[in-house]
């Protein structure tokens, strides 16, 4: 079984800064999860900020050492953890809502064409290796109003009208995303990819883009093994983007 080393605050700048400032962490464990209340420097993709309530989400961040995985497979933990919260958003939310639930590329998890969580992974790289990992999740829970100029914000609470229990799903999110790392029998690379692609946003059907050069509308083709974005335009084109290179456009912007 894996020993987990926990990490919790009241308040933090980062988690995931915290995580990496360990320097590899403590060599005892094979997971360490630093947990907060309200973060003060809580960052995003690009260095977007994440608004959130104090106590009333979940902003965590897990270190592990996917030394099973190469430098060219690292999108095999942006899946892995994206699956893990997506799984774990399912199950707490029923059936009712399940079928909401998405992952848009590379690893925001929705609900319809609303952002239930932002996730921040942060490579160290050591030749063809990753000797260490940072997977930094904000999944908003039981906040009911947002503030900021976020485009679209949802929480669990707004979806169901009820509050949830954080330290449930806290668990099982970090149980679940250990079980994609350590490919616990039946789950395979192959069988992940498989999943992830199945519960991508906006999977089927032409949907409105942006790129540099402007809009166009597209379908998803696929994503190739290095996490890149594979779109077919209208007029038949194929186009390849990397994380940020290419926006979905939401219903209204």
């Amino acid at each position: 079984m894996s020993k987990i080393k926990w990490h919790r605050s009241d308040s933090i700048g980062s988690t995931n800064t915290w995580l990496r400032e360990l320097d590899g962490g403590d060599p005892d464990y094979d997971y360490e999860v630093a947990v907060a209340d309200f973060q003060t420097a809580g960052r995003g993709q690009k260095g977007n900020s994440w608004e959130s309530e104090p106590g009333k989400n979940l902003l965590f961040s897990i270190l592990a050492h996917p030394r099973n995985l190469k430098v060219r497979e690292q999108f095999y933990i942006s899946e892995a953890i994206a699956l893990a919260v997506s799984d774990s958003v399912i199950a707490a939310l029923g059936p009712e809502y399940a079928d909401g639930v998405s992952v848009k590329w590379s690893n925001d998890v929705y609900w319809n064409d609303f952002k239930m969580a932002g996730i921040l992974i942060e490579n160290t790289l050591l030749g063809e290796c990753i000797p260490d990992t940072v997977a930094g999740v904000g999944l908003d829970v039981n906040q009911e109003l947002f503030l900021s100029d976020a485009p679209n914000p949802v929480s669990l609470r707004n979806i169901a009208g009820r509050e949830f229990d954080r330290e449930v799903l806290l668990n099982d999110i970090v149980e679940r995303f250990i079980g994609y790392m350590e490919r616990s029998p039946g789950i395979e690379r192959a069988e992940v990819d498989r999943l992830y692609r199945a519960r991508l946003y906006r999977r089927e059907g032409w949907h409105p883009f942006r790129d540099a050069e402007g809009e166009f509308e597209a379908c998803i083709e696929g994503i190739r093994p290095d996490g890149c974005l594979m779109l077919l335009t209208r007029d038949g084109g194929h186009r390849v983007y990397e994380f940020k290179q290419v926006q979905f456009i939401l219903p209204g912007k």
